[in-house]
C-alpha cells in the first residue's frame, strides 16, 4: 500500500517526524511553529500555518499531496485560492509548482521523515480483511480511550439527527407536532420500509388523523388506503369495510394513495410485514391527539414504554399475514424490542433536537439518559463489535458503535478515530 493523503495530513498536523532539523528542497531551513488548522472545506488543506522558512516568518496555508504533480492534476495552478499557500508538503517532488502569478511554492519533502513503524501499523489496519479495521486490536485499547470515542460518536449522532430534523421542521413550517408525526411514522418502517412509511406520513398529516382519533376503523382505513393496500377486490369483510370507509374519506380529503409496489415483503418475517406494522401504528394513533406533548413531559422510561405499547390491534391480524391471506394465530402487538427501537430513534432524537432548538439542556440530558437505560441493540453491525470484545451494555453504546462504523470503520478512516490513533501510535 502506498502512502495516502490522510496519513500525510496526520503526520503534518501532529509533527510526527523522525527529525527536528528540517529543510525545504531548495536547502532553506524549515521550522514548524504551528502546522495550521485542518480545513475540511474547499481550498488548501491547512489554514493559517505559522512557519519560519530560511529565517523568514510566514503565516499562510499549507497544501499536502502524495506527489507534487497532484497540484497540477487538481488544477490548483488555475485557482487563486491556492495563492495563499506558503508550503507544499509532498512525498515525491516530481513537478515544479507555481502560484497563479508564476512565483514558486516552497516544497517540503516528507518521504524519508515518516516513522516506518507507525506507517506499518496504519497499513495493517487498512489492509486487514476484518469486518472493521481494528477488530483484532480493539480489545487491547485503553478503556478510557474507547469510552471517549464512543461519547464523541453519540454526540455526533445526536447532532446529525438534529440537523436532519431541523430540515423537516423547516419543511413543516416549524410545526413540532407534524415533525414528530413524520418521524414516528417513518420509523415504523424499521429501516426496510422507511421510505413508504415517510410518504404515508406526508399524505396523512397529524391534523387530519386527529380528526378521526376516536374512530379506529377510520384511522385504519386512512392508513391502509393511503398505503395502497385497499386497491382491488377482497373476499374478507374486514378489508371490504376498510375499502368502503377509505373511498368516502379519499373523496372527502382529495387523497392520492401511494403505489403499493413501494412496500417490501421479501425475506421478511410475517411479524415485520408492513401491513402488520400499519395495524400496530393504527393502534398507537387511535385515541391519541397530543402524543408529542406527552412525550416532552415524560421523564420516566416505564411510562414511555407504556406509551409505545399500542392499544389493541384489530383482531383480524391475529390470524392473517395480509388481506385475504390467513396464518396460524400469533401475537400481533408491538414487541418490546420494536418499542425500544422507536423510543431510541424517535423519542431520544426529537427530545435532543427540541432541547437544542429551545436551549433546554435538561431535555438533551433526558435523551442521553434514556439511551443509557435501554438495553443495547442487537444487529449485524453490533454483533461484530461484540465478537471483537467490545462490551455493549446499553443503547448509548450501540448507537455510538453504529455511528463509529458508519463514519470511520466502514470507510477505514482510522485517523479520524481515537481508537485507531492509539493503535497506530502506541
Amino acid at each position: 500500500m502506498r502512502l495516502n493523503e490522510d496519513f500525510l495530513h496526520y503526520i503534518w498536523q501532529y509533527r510526527l517526524l523522525t527529525r527536528l532539523d528540517l529543510y525545504c528542497t531548495n536547502g532553506e531551513t524549515l521550522q514548524i511553529i504551528h502546522p495550521g488548522s485542518r480545513n475540511t472545506n474547499a481550498g488548501p488543506d491547512f489554514n493559517t500555518a505559522k512557519l519560519r522558512i530560511g529565517g523568514q516568518l510566514w503565516v499562510g496555508d499549507v497544501e499536502i499531496h502524495v506527489r507534487a504533480s497532484d497540484w497540477l492534476l487538481h488544477h490548483h495552478q488555475e485557482n487563486r485560492s491556492y495563492d495563499s499557500v506558503i508550503l507544499h508538503v509532498v512525498c515525491e517532488d516530481d513537478a515544479v509548482i507555481c502560484r497563479t502569478d508564476g512565483s514558486l511554492v516552497p516544497v517540503f519533502l516528507l518521504k524519508d521523515l515518516i516513522p516506518e513503524a507507525m506507517f506499518g501499523k496504519y497499513r495493517a489496519l487498512l489492509e486487514g480483511r476484518n469486518f472493521f479495521p481494528c477488530a483484532q486490536q480493539i480489545g487491547q485499547v485503553d478503556h478510557i480511550t474507547v469510552q471517549r470515542m464512543l461519547n464523541r460518536m453519540v454526540t455526533e449522532r445526536f447532532l446529525e439527527k438534529t440537523a436532519e430534523l431541523e430540515f423537516h421542521l423547516e419543511q413543516n413550517h416549524h410545526n413540532w407536532n407534524e415533525t414528530f408525526h413524520m418521524l414516528l411514522i417513518r420509523n415504523f418502517g424499521f429501516r426496510v420500509n422507511n421510505l413508504p412509511f415517510q410518504l404515508l406520513a406526508a399524505g396523512l398529516p397529524a391534523t387530519l388523523l386527529a380528526k378521526h382519533r376516536d374512530q379506529p376503523l377510520q384511522i385504519e382505513a386512512l392508513l391502509f388506503g393511503q398505503a395502497g393496500f385497499l386497491e382491488g377486490d377482497f373476499k374478507d369483510s374486514y378489508p371490504r369495510q376498510l375499502q368502503s370507509e377509505y373511498l368516502f374519506l379519499k373523496k372527502k380529503y382529495q387523497l392520492q394513495p401511494e403505489d403499493k409496489s413501494l412496500w417490501k415483503f421479501l425475506r421478511m418475517h410475517p411479524q415485520n410485514f408492513p401491513v402488520l406494522r400499519i395495524a400496530q401504528l393504527a393502534g398507537m394513533l387511535t385515541g391519541s391527539s397530543h402524543l408529542f406533548a406527552e412525550i416532552i413531559g415524560l421523564n420516566d422510561l416505564k411510562e414511555l414504554r407504556r406509551l409505545f405499547s399500542p392499544g389493541e390491534v384489530h383482531p383480524y391480524w391475529k390470524d392473517h399475514v395480509n388481506f385475504d391471506r390467513g396464518r396460524r394465530e400469533m401475537p400481533v402487538r408491538l414487541g418490546r424490542k420494536s418499542a425500544e427501537n422507536l423510543i431510541i430513534n424517535t423519542v431520544c432524537f426529537i427530545l435532543y433536537c427540541y432541547g437544542t432548538y429551545f436551549n433546554l439542556p435538561e431535555l438533551k440530558q433526558r435523551a442521553t439518559g434514556f439511551l443509557k437505560k435501554i438495553p443495547a441493540e442487537r444487529n449485524a453491525v453490533t454483533a461484530h463489535y461484540r465478537k471483537a470484545g467490545l462490551k455493549l451494555s446499553t443503547a448509548y453504546d450501540s448507537q455510538a458503535v453504529l455511528q463509529l462504523h458508519k463514519y470511520c470503520c466502514s470507510s477505514r478512516k482510522c485517523l479520524n478515530c481515537e481508537i485507531g490513533i492509539e493503535i497506530i501510535t502506541k
